[in-house]
This record gives C-alpha cells, sequence and structure tokens, in this order.
C-alpha cells in the first residue's frame, strides 16, 4: 500500500493519512506541493475542512530561514507580556507545536481564494526543488493565508505529528520535502471525521488510505536503507 500510496503522489493525487489512536486521532489529505493545484484546495476546503497548512523539512525552513510561531513569541514577549501567558505549554497529545509564519505569494491578491492559495503553495514548493530558497522574502509576503509548519530534523524518526509524516512521505517518493495537509472534519459531530468515515471517503473517491503506523515503518526501513 506504501508503494501505491508514493505513485499516487508523485502523480499529484492526495493520500488520505490517519495519526495514531494515542495521538490527535485525526485523518489529514496530504498532497505535494510543487504539484498542487487550485483543485486540491477546492477539495480539501469542501471535502476536509480543516486548516490547510505546508508542512517543510527542517533543511528546507532552514534554508528559507523561518522560526517556529514560538520563537517568535518568545522573543517579542519583553515588548508584549501576554504572549508568555499565551504559550502552548498544555498541548494533550504532543511536546511542541510545529507552527511557523503564516505567508501569501506576492503575485496573488487576498491570497485566500483556491487559485492564490494554490499558487502560494506550488511556489514554495518550487523555490525549494529549484535550490532558490534565498529569494522567499522577495517572492512571499507575511502574514498571509498559508500557514507553514516546521517538521522536526529527522521527521518521523523523532516527532510523529502529520507534519513529519506529510515529509516522510515526500522524501520516500523522490519529491521536494515540502507537502500540504488538512485534517478532516466531521459536519455530523462537530469533530474529526471517523477513521472509519475516512476509510469510506478514501474508497469512494479511489485514494490511498495510510495508518501513521504505515508511514513510519516504510520510513524506517527506507532509512535503513539509505544508510
Amino acid at each position: 500500500m506504501i508503494k501505491k500510496a508514493l505513485e499516487a503522489l508523485k502523480k499529484g493525487e492526495i493520500v488520505l493519512v490517519f495519526d495514531a489512536d494515542n495521538r490527535e486521532r485525526e485523518t489529514d489529505m496530504i498532497v505535494a506541493a510543487e504539484l498542487m493545484k487550485p483543485e486540491h484546495v477546492t477539495i480539501m476546503r469542501n471535502d476536509a475542512g480543516g486548516l490547510l497548512c505546508v508542512p517543510i523539512s527542517a533543511e528546507n525552513s532552514e534554508k528559507l530561514r523561518i522560526p517556529y510561531m514560538t520563537d517568535i513569541m518568545k522573543e517579542a514577549s519583553s515588548k508584549y507580556p501576554v504572549l508568555n501567558e499565551l504559550s502552548p505549554t498544555d498541548i494533550p497529545y504532543d511536546e511542541k507545536s510545529a507552527f511557523s509564519i503564516t505567508v501569501n505569494h506576492r503575485k496573488t491578491f487576498t491570497g485566500i481564494t483556491d487559485v492564490d492559495r494554490a499558487l502560494t503553495v506550488k511556489e514554495l514548493g518550487l523555490i525549494c526543488k529549484n535550490g532558490k530558497q534565498e529569494n522567499f522574502g522577495k517572492l512571499f509576503r507575511s502574514p498571509g493565508h498559508v500557514t507553514l509548519l516546521r517538521a522536526a530534523e529527522g521527521h518521523v524518526l523523532k516527532r510523529k505529528g502529520h507534519t513529519e509524516m506529510s515529509i516522510a512521505l515526500m522524501e520516500m517518493a523522490g519529491l521536494t520535502e515540502v507537502a500540504v495537509c488538512c485534517e478532516m472534519m466531521d459536519d455530523v459531530s462537530g469533530g474529526s471525521l471517523s477513521t472509519k468515515d475516512a476509510k469510506k471517503y478514501a474508497e469512494t473517491h479511489g485514494l490511498i488510505f495510510l495508518s501513521g503506523e504505515d508511514v513510519i515503518n516504510a520510513y524506517k526501513e527506507f532509512y535503513k536503507q539509505k544508510k
């Protein structure tokens, strides 16, 4: 199944990944940033409904020179003390937030439309693919409507969030290590979509469904062979 998922990602298709019962208990839609299209945003907005985010590998994050949002809050807390009070030290499912800054590409208008967000995401993937990360500040502006996430160094070997799973999938697929993920929500319960319903959605739409365990185990084998 992991091989089919990697082939699907290389074709620009969406893959569904459920993290774990002892974590967020959420299924995310994941797609490669460099292959992002407006249609992907439309599907994620209508059928997933969560926050559209862009996981970025630790290496690319360093080259883009983007911080964790918590680092920005810490630096600004001397002037705005409330930022200390807002520090996310009580996340029930993790130790650290992966959130970084929000951006729009400078060629976008408001930045929120499907076309605008797809452009922002794809161009971000492409500057990392082409090794042009130094142009980040020239080509993008912040704040914006696309939320960036910094993956932990070593991603799933160190942290087991959708941020890291997305990057592991990109690496195994031989794609640029910048992805897009969006949580699947449930209109009926008001919570996240159940695993059963997420699997049913995948079957109905011909998409690959993976568990976080599938991704992590596949990456461990991939990492052994790479070494």
